[in-house]
């Protein structure tokens, strides 16, 4: 199994972490196995957030007996210390651990830093003196923000998406990463589901020996595909790098990545979902995007008001009631298709 020294954290982790992030759509006991599978099988770094609802409780049921055999990350959104405070005691709690091996700024659009007057920087330097956290992180989706937080000095790994559809820009923040000894976390390696091989995506992931992909897994099949692609040889194939190149032509131009910071939506549109819909159509097994399901939640897209939260919140600059149309029309267009 590949592992990898994450920056100047100096921890050496599993190639494959496990991103806990699914684990809310799980029961505790589907959650219970699978993260058993995982630490058997090797994978010894497990990514959360205390964002995540419940996926924290369900790490702890599962595996606080076996604590020393993983390392733990987890996140805050917190926007002043008394939240900080807050949110790691609870993680701590929940996670029943003493202390969290790498805690992160979770989704900063600002990077925290000493005496710029909100106080959080100082406050993971106290938790870091108290021994409640081993090392610091930021989780960002923008470019400007990583960038900055990886340059600055200050923290000890950044959390970034990085997959095959990834670009130069991402592809340089890699490298400054590793100039700056930053332990680079990569979420979305799957792209928020839009890449369905993991096979190829994993073999991606092995070119960049600095990076350590979180892969988000909610069922026990999905554990098993990823066990068994960490069993295959790392360098990609012809066959691998033809897919790349035809995955890159079919999802170039803006869309959604499914991150979901644009929720919660006014009119209860769950838009994650409805502004790729018509990029999922030709992903997903046709019953599925046939489902009553999928054609309630994209009929309840003619609900939009155009308040412009979700705009606000995205944080990859997109338009999501433009794409929300788009999508509407053509999955209409792809159920006149196949209703005929």
């Amino acid at each position: 199994m590949s592992t990898l020294t994450l920056g100047r954290t100096g921890l050496t982790i599993t190639k494959d972490a496990f991103g806990a992030l699914p684990l809310q759509r799980a029961s505790k006991a589907d959650a219970g196995r699978i993260l058993g599978k995982a630490l058997d099988a090797g994978i010894n770094f497990i990514d959360t957030a205390r964002a995540y609802t419940d996926s924290e409780e369900k790490i702890a049921a599962a595996l606080a007996h076996r604590r020393s055999e993983f390392f733990i990350a987890t996140k805050t959104m917190a926007k002043e210390p008394s939240a900080f405070w807050k949110d790691l005691d609870t993680s701590l709690r929940t996670l029943k651990t003493d202390c969290i091996d790498v805690y992160q700024m979770h989704n900063a659009s600002v990077i925290p830093r000493p005496e710029d007057g909100s106080g959080l920087y100082e406050a993971l330097q106290m938790a870091q003196h108290q021994g409640k956290i081993r090392f610091m992180g930021v989780t960002c989706h923008r470019l400007g923000p990583a960038r900055e937080a990886a340059e600055s000095g200050l923290y000890d790994t950044l959390q970034f998406p990085f997959s095959y559809l990834s670009g130069e820009k991402d592809l340089e923040l890699v490298d400054c990463c590793a100039k700056h000894n930053v332990g680079f976390i990569a979420m979305k390696a799957l792209s928020g589901g839009l890449l369905t091989d993991i096979f190829t995506a994993r073999a991606f992931m092995e070119g960049f020996p600095n990076v350590a992909p979180i892969w988000g897994i909610q069922r026990a099949e999905e554990m098993d595909l990823l066990i068994e692609a960490m069993r295959r040889p790392a360098e990609l194939s012809a066959a691998q790098r033809a897919r790349i190149e035809a995955d890159r032509a079919a999802l170039s131009g803006d869309f959604c990545r499914g991150c979901g910071y644009c929720m919660p939506c006014p009119a209860n549109i769950e838009i994650f979902t409805c502004a790729r819909m018509s990029l999922m159509t030709g992903r997903m097994p046709l019953e599925r995007v046939l489902s009553d399901e999928f054609r309630s939640k994209m009929e309840q897209t003619r609900d939009c008001i155009d308040c412009g939260a979700c705009v606000t919140k995205c944080p990859y600059g997109l338009d999501p009631p433009e794409l929300l149309r788009r999508n509407r029309e053509a999955y209409q267009s792809f159920l006149s298709a196949h209703d005929t």
